[in-house]
């Protein structure tokens, strides 16, 4: 397998987690296949394979085998157009048939068609009941024949029981329950797919592209990067770029769930899949289809499926063996109470369908609706993880701060005004690329102040600068270039409160000190406030930065902190939470902090719109700057683990009086088949809240 190609075939009939299983189990065993994942939400398998040794066909034919299908790459519908409608007829007979069915079984058992059922010949009433469940029949036998068991193999049995002691009616009811029970969970795992089709259709099909200085509307696929992209008030940005011409207003809640729009001009990045509103813009292209931040974004939730969360794989082994119980169960009924009825409404009743749905719908629908909201979750196992987590770990940086410094106090020495400190200082440090020279000029524009040019200008490396200004020479940096600041009082005062000190002088005498501190974003203590209310037990800070920086801003927030820190330092710490049993969640800008983020069982990166490795690195990915996101991703998942624990017991205490009664006779197989159908209405219902998260 030199040459692999990772291809992406649809896949159509799946409408369980057991159905995808089936499927992977299938394609795997295809020669030249080296791996294979199939996704239940986007109904697609992944497969990394030896384009030499295999071919659509062969794929086609091992998913037929285990009962689904591949439609033609061309054509989108599940079937050909005489297929579907074939289909859609036969289970329109089955529905209408197994409708009026049950209306005269009802009847016979008040006695008022006893002469009408009579008269319908044994072998007639086969030969409907075998028409109208032989999709399943089949699926069941192809299944038995590769040594797997599946969910329907059970209620299988039991319409076989009931033909055997002449009950076609009987029979034919449960085939019809065995239907309904089948578009049930169809119909359960489409609502889960929802918001993820949603988002996938968010994606728009194609650009309005410049070449030899017209204009052409191509589909997306046709875009190269480096192209410019005309797009016109009201439309969808197709690519991912940097804005070169004009100017507009443009919705990114698409990408960072954030409602209100954003203002974009020349120099400024956009997004696919965003709309601009209010002007045009032309767009200098940089990433187009699955290379975009929203292609990723789509592929991430698509792949959420294969990192499993521990109860789902719990609900895998329950289903294995569950099956097996039951059937030993229906055997012991036969042998103490001699009665064929009460075994096959054992079998009938015992679908373990709904303890293979309960797990994976809510996991899908919470995971899609987060991600329209700007909040990016790779999987089920990191909802469970979260909802368990009891420390967070926090960068500084970027994180809690804005990761701007801004100048916050002036302090005037030997009589000249703050004013004109400030402009000096901005005038010598006007051409400088530092970010502590970036936050002078802000802050003298923010007071309208005139700059100088700056003569002779000299960057000192770790010290600071010099140059001339208006004649007299200004020299601006730290303690070590200013040897005089080292005996101010006020400069250690400053610095225990966590700023960073410049200390300007003008013709060698020292004549002010600007304070600079990286600005707390204004949503950080409230935020970590709801965070304790869910049950974070401890929560540390993190941080490069030196021990005052470090303790006033603990202090601020009420947390511990650890300062003076490399990468490999913060790993070793969440190694050692780790190491205690603790579920340990890491919170960082997804850049410097990316170790980190991969070690912690749940790491999330904060704004990671755009930025490739924070979207890889991460285990959860906050599409914005916005601490409201992390109480609200945590409160997900404790919903969506309420919910999942909610399905389990449900089916559990439903399957159980279902098995007892049909086991003491008390539920004849008629209502064991109707019985059977409503747990998996319940677990929709249930799961569907989750498509309405609340905020």
């Amino acid at each position: 397998m030199a040459h692999l190609q990772t291809v992406e075939v649809p896949v159509r009939g799946m409408d369980c987690d057991e159905c995808t299983q089936h499927v992977q189990q299938a394609i795997a065993r295809v020669p030249g296949v080296a791996s294979v994942n199939v996704f239940l939400s986007s109904e697609k398998a992944v497969i990394r394979l030896d384009a030499a040794l295999v071919e659509l066909s062969t794929v086609r034919k091992a998913v037929e085998s285990a009962g689904y299908s591949v439609p033609d790459s061309a054509a989108l519908p599940a079937t050909t157009p005489l297929g579907n409608f074939t289909q859609r007829i036969v289970t329109l007979l089955a529905v209408v048939f197994g409708a009026v069915l049950f209306i005269v079984v009802i009847g016979e058992w008040f006695g008022l068609f006893e002469r009408l059922t009579e008269r319908v010949p044994y072998l007639v009433g086969l030969a409907l009941v075998v028409a109208s469940g032989w999709p399943i029949f089949l699926n069941v036998m192809r299944a038995a024949l590769k040594r797997q068991i599946t969910s329907h193999a059970l209620m299988s049995l039991g319409v076989i029981a009931a033909l055997a002691v002449g009950q076609w009616t009987t029979a034919a009811v449960v085939v019809f329950f065995m239907r309904v029970g089948a578009y049930t969970e169809t119909f359960a795992t489409e609502g889960a797919r929802r918001a993820v089709k949603d988002l996938t259709a968010m994606a728009p099909q194609t650009a309005r592209i410049e070449r030899d200085g017209t204009e052409h509307e191509v589909p997306i696929a046709e875009v190269a990067v480096g192209e410019t992209v005309i797009v016109r008030p009201g439309e969808k940005i197709p690519v991912d770029g940097e804005v070169i011409g004009g100017q507009a207003t443009v919705d990114q809640s698409a990408i960072t769930g954030e409602s209100m729009p954003v203002e974009v001009v020349s120099g400024s990045q956009v997004f696919a899949a965003t709309m601009a509103h209010l002007g045009s813009l032309r767009v200098r292209t940089t990433r187009t289809g699955a290379d975009t931040t929203f292609g990723r974004v789509v592929k991430m939730v698509e792949e959420a499926e294969t990192h499993r969360a521990d109860v789902q794989r719990f609900a895998d082994k329950f289903s294995a063996y569950y099956l097996p119980v039951v059937a030993g169960l229906a055997a012991l009924t036969f042998l103490i109470r001699q009665d064929p009825l009460a075994t096959a409404a054992v079998l009938v009743v015992a679908c373990s369908c709904s303890v293979a749905l309960a797990t994976p719908i809510a996991m899908l629908a919470s995971i899609g609706a987060a991600a329209k909201r700007g909040l990016l979750i790779k999987g089920g196992k990191y909802l469970e993880l979260l909802a368990r987590a009891d420390v967070l770990l926090l960068d500084k940086t970027g994180t809690l701060t804005l990761g701007q410094p801004r100048i916050v106090d002036i302090i005037p020495l030997n009589g000249l005004p703050a004013a004109e400190i400030l402009s000096l200082a901005a005038s010598a440090e006007r051409y400088s690329e530092h970010p502590l020279a970036a936050a002078v000029r802000t802050a003298a524009s923010g007071q309208n102040l005139a700059l100088s040019d700056p003569q002779n200008f000299e960057a000192v490396p770790g010290m600071g600068m010099r140059a001339n200004v208006n004649g007299s020479l200004i020299t601006i940096g730290n303690r070590r270039m200013i040897p005089a600041a080292a005996s101010l009082p006020l400069a250690a005062e400053l610095e225990g409160q966590g700023k960073t000190l410049l200390f300007l002088a003008r013709g060698g005498e020292l004549a002010g000190v600007l304070a600079a501190a990286d600005t707390l974003r204004p949503e950080v203590p409230a935020a970590l406030a709801e965070v304790r209310a869910l049950g974070i037990r401890y929560i540390e800070l993190l941080t490069g930065d030196n021990e005052p920086t470090a303790a006033a801003l603990a202090q601020e927030l009420g947390v511990r902190y650890r300062a003076n820190l490399l990468p490999e330092d913060k790993i070793a710490i969440v190694k050692q939470y780790q190491a205690q049993g603790h579920i340990v969640v890491m919170i960082g800008d997804g850049v410097n902090d990316a170790p980190a983020l991969a070690q912690a069982h749940v790491g999330i990166a904060m704004g990671a719109a755009g930025a490739d490795i924070a979207i890889e690195a991460a285990h959860v990915a906050l599409m914005r700057e916005d601490w409201t996101l992390v109480p609200e991703v945590l409160r997900i998942a404790r919903r969506t683990m309420g919910v999942v624990k909610m399905n389990l017991a449900f089916t559990a205490v439903y399957n159980l009086l279902g098995l007892t009664l049909a086991a003491f006779g008390f539920l004849p197989p008629i209502f064991a088949a109707a019985a059977q159908s409503l747990p998996d209405l319940g677990i929709l219902a249930n799961s569907a809240r989750l498509l309405r998260q609340r905020r």
